[in-house]
């Protein structure tokens, strides 16, 4: 038998602030990731893979300083996604979120 529970949080503005910069980055990086992996596909015919990524994620966040506010591991975890949506389409002839 499984179990679920709902819970609500009341984050405080700080925190909420925390949030939206972090779900902020995040998608930046899952769109920066996304933009540079459908360009060299395009043009090469090969694929970046997420360690290639997780590799210019430190420059990145040298060039943007407001990325290094945020913790790498969720980060990389965009990169991850990007991959994993590639590999969807390509298995199932789906379109990329």
């Amino acid at each position: 038998m499984m179990k679920a529970f709902k819970f609500r949080l009341y984050p405080t503005t700080t925190q909420a602030v925390q949030f939206n910069q972090h779900i902020g980055s995040c998608r930046f990086v899952y769109n920066w990731a996304l933009d540079q992996k459908t360009k060299t596909y395009e043009q090469t015919g090969k694929s970046i893979s997420r360690f290639d990524f997780n590799k210019k994620i430190p420059i990145l966040k040298a060039s943007s300083e407001w990325l290094g506010e945020v913790n790498s591991q969720s980060l990389q975890g965009m990169t991850k996604q990007v991959e994993s949506a590639f590999t969807r389409f390509f298995r199932e002839k789906k379109w990329i979120p």
